[in-house]
């Protein structure tokens, strides 16, 4: 699991920055009902995203809670007085209190279907009457583009992925609440390359080749050899899920 106190200074750099941004708050937006004038971003990082949903509807107050004290400062500057440090699977907000509430890249890092289960029954919790929760799901599925760098990674061991779309559909359901649509947008700029997806493996980027295992070396090496070392293969494309609270 990466640092993310560490990984605050280049998040951003490193993650398609403002075009990626923008393309996830609009897709946020798409599924969050018009009418919303409040609106919670669970697991805010840097606040890149956060910082465009507020912009991106007028008259809507959007507050932010990450759990990384480096990533909260970064988003309490683009959003002064507007963000929180806090643990998302015990959020210090009221019942009821947001009409809308998003989980952006955050289940899949969740570490067990029993984090998942809280943090969708916090988000669930925290959300009134009528209100939507977006969350992405399938994250890890999306950065298979088919490329000749998936075809090197394809018999490492795998990951469970605990924000599978029908997981989370299930944990949603238990809470009271109910599917009402999905959208999907373009992870701009983070189209794998060799050279970088090396880099990845050797600060444990995939959680289930730690740095330092053999087999991460032996993958690396596998990668090393394959052409155009910098050239980006695909995007990934996200998925978002949204489910009604009646």
């Amino acid at each position: 699991m990466l640092d993310y106190d560490k990984e605050a200074e280049r998040y951003d750099a490193s993650r398609g920055g403002e075009p990626r941004a923008a393309a996830a708050a609009q897709a946020v937006l798409s599924l969050v009902p018009r009418q919303a004038r409040s609106l919670l971003d669970v697991a805010c990082g840097t606040g890149i995203v956060t910082r465009r949903l507020a912009a991106g509807r007028e008259g809507m107050r959007v507050t932010g809670a990450d759990l990384a004290p480096a990533m909260a400062r970064h988003a309490a500057a683009r959003l002064p007085g507007a963000v929180v440090l806090a643990d998302s699977r015990r959020l210090p907000f009221r019942d009821g209190e947001f009409e809308a509430v998003c989980s952006v890249w955050l289940l899949h890092l969740a570490g067990g279907d029993e984090n998942v289960r809280a943090i969708v029954g916090e988000c669930a919790r925290v959300l009134r009457p009528g209100g939507v929760y977006v969350t992405t799901v399938d994250k890890g599925a999306s950065h298979n583009v088919g490329s000749d760098i998936d075809a090197v990674l394809a018999s490492r061991p795998p990951s469970t992925a605990h924000d599978a779309a029908g997981l989370v559909e299930s944990y949603a359901r238990a809470h009271g609440l109910a599917p009402t649509g999905q959208a999907r947008f373009t992870g701009h700029g983070q189209g794998r390359s060799p050279r970088r997806t090396v880099a990845d493996l050797r600060r444990g980027w995939f959680v289930t080749l730690p740095p330092g295992d053999p087999r991460a070396e032996h993958f690396a090496t596998r990668l090393a050899s394959l052409p155009d070392q910098d050239r980006p293969r695909p995007d990934p494309v996200f998925t978002l899920r949204a489910f009604r609270k009646p």
